[in-house]
């Protein structure tokens, strides 16, 4: 196994780095964007583009490997490994011109992410994660930190394109935005992962945002020594089809778990 992560972590690098520079290079020049659902969400021929680099390099390598791309969706294959691929996370800012972007590549095992490259190319930040191994950007090691007051802190939160204006979403979301100095929305998720765990960022609440955005950033902020857990305190593990969780440093548990009970009440 430990060979696999070695080669894996060298091939996700390489696809990261490669398809966000392609990115990078085309913002702001942009063909086509398109509307891929009635919720929103667009697609891009650079999201085509940085997958094909993407999924070029991990087939190249990995073969027999379980392929879950945004764009392209399941290889069918069957496998203990899988790789999950966003490989432009924040294309609506993209389209706008909003450079807020990352790639993200994800391997998981046997249900699990064991792996994580996120790449900023916008300010060549790469953050890489393996199980056990800690959370790194740019070769620095990261780690969440404690807020000396939380209800000034600054969190983020992520919902899911379905939600839309969903009954308990705008409740919850307006309970916290009132208990924060301030509550991001950036629509790039992983970078949000990415902030809590160098310790930007105070914590996250994610209302029901399953998708190939997510597992790369929670193995981030656990790796960086942050709490990941379902709104009763549960830690999270594995995969959820309908995911509701907080991230946040461990100092800070009891008070997002009372706060988004308020909240959901």
């Amino acid at each position: 196994m430990e060979d696999i992560l070695r080669a894996a972590k060298k091939v996700a690098i390489q696809a990261a780095l490669q398809a966000g520079q392609e990115a990078k290079n085309r913002f702001e020049n942009i063909n086509s964007i398109l509307e891929k659902d009635d919720f929103g969400d667009v697609v891009t021929e650079v999201d085509h583009l940085a997958e094909e680099i993407i999924l070029t390099h991990i087939a190249k390598s990995f073969p027999d490997h379980c392929v879950d791309s945004e764009e392209i969706g399941h290889n069918g294959r069957q496998s203990d490994w899988m790789w999950i691929v966003d490989p432009l996370d924040g294309t609506n800012n993209y389209a706008i011109g909003l450079p807020l972007f990352a790639t993200s590549i994800t391997l998981m095992h046997q249900g699990n992410p064991v792996l994580a490259v996120i790449y900023e190319p916008m300010v060549d930040r790469l953050f890489v994660s393996a199980a056990d191994k800690g959370a790194f950007c740019n070769n620095i090691r990261v780690q969440t930190k404690p807020c000396p007051s939380i209800q000034r802190g600054t969190i983020g939160w992520i919902q899911g394109h379905k939600v839309q204006n969903e009954a308990r979403a705008v409740k919850l979301r307006h309970h916290l935005d009132v208990r924060f100095k301030r509550m991001m929305r950036v629509w790039a998720p992983t970078l949000q992962w990415c902030m809590l765990a160098k310790g930007d960022l105070d914590g996250i609440v994610l209302y029901n945002s399953e998708g190939t955005d997510l597992y790369s950033g929670i193995l981030m902020v656990q790796e960086a020594g942050g709490l990941v857990m379902d709104y009763e305190g549960k830690p999270f593990r594995g995969m959820s089809p309908e995911p509701y969780l907080i991230a946040c440093h461990p100092a800070h548990k009891e008070h997002f778990l009372k706060t988004v009970a308020e909240g959901m009440g």
